[in-house]
């Protein structure tokens, strides 16, 4: 696929996707690697883009480019998001009690502290990321491993043979310390983020290095 026709079907995707006021985003493509420019009103909107633009067979690579712009020119504090974030982890039924921490500058919310699972690092991040006057979150969160390399391996190997959009022979998974590597040759993008999304799901997956190639 040629780099015009790429770039179109993405702003065709944008324009489709209805979390996203894609009036004001940018797109370029240079031998499948996307840069997304421009600005949106809020860090969801920005997560949105990337992910519509995933969807997208061709994709090789994204380069995340696009501002946040609140509405309006009244601007959140950054006590007031803090509180907001507290408040809203706090009710968040997915994440555990006390074990996240919140730190907002310019805006930004970085999550500090330790859960046993990746969705409840994931949880955290998703439930701050739509609040008012976010443009951008860092989620430092780390992930306590409990279980031994080995049935992390098993686990994820299982979780390969059970997705039919993944062919796990081509996949190579190495376990260290609550790190997963993953080499290989996958046939499209969205079954390396099917792989990637996989290994994170595993109990005590901390970190996933994805070195997967894309192409036949």
């Amino acid at each position: 696929m040629d780099d015009i026709t790429l770039r179109q079907l993405i702003l065709d995707e944008l324009e489709f996707e209805p979390s996203i006021d894609a009036a004001n985003i940018g797109v370029a493509a240079d031998n499948g690697v996307i840069t997304l420019t421009g600005h949106v009103s809020t860090y969801a909107e920005r997560e949105a883009a990337e992910r519509a633009t995933r969807r997208i067979k061709g994709v090789k690579a994204i380069a995340q480019d696009i501002e946040v712009r609140p509405a309006g020119t009244h601007k959140t504090a950054d006590d007031e998001i803090a509180k907001r974030a507290v408040n809203t982890l706090g009710w968040h039924v997915t994440v555990p009690k006390d074990a996240v921490q919140v730190k907002v500058q310019n805006g930004w919310v970085t999550l500090n502290g330790r859960v046993e699972w990746q969705y409840q690092k994931t949880a955290a991040a998703d439930a701050i990321r739509d609040l008012s006057g976010v443009v951008g979150v860092s989620n430092m969160i780390e992930v306590t491993p409990r279980v031994s390399s080995a049935d992390v391996k098993k686990r994820i190997e299982d979780a390969f043979r059970r997705d039919a959009e993944i062919e796990a022979k081509g996949i190579n998974i190495n376990v260290a310390d609550g790190k997963v590597t993953l080499q290989g040759k996958v046939k499209t993008w969205s079954e390396r983020q099917a792989a990637e999304h996989a290994a994170w799901s595993a109990p005590g997956v901390h970190n996933v290095e994805d070195r997967l190639l894309v192409g036949y």
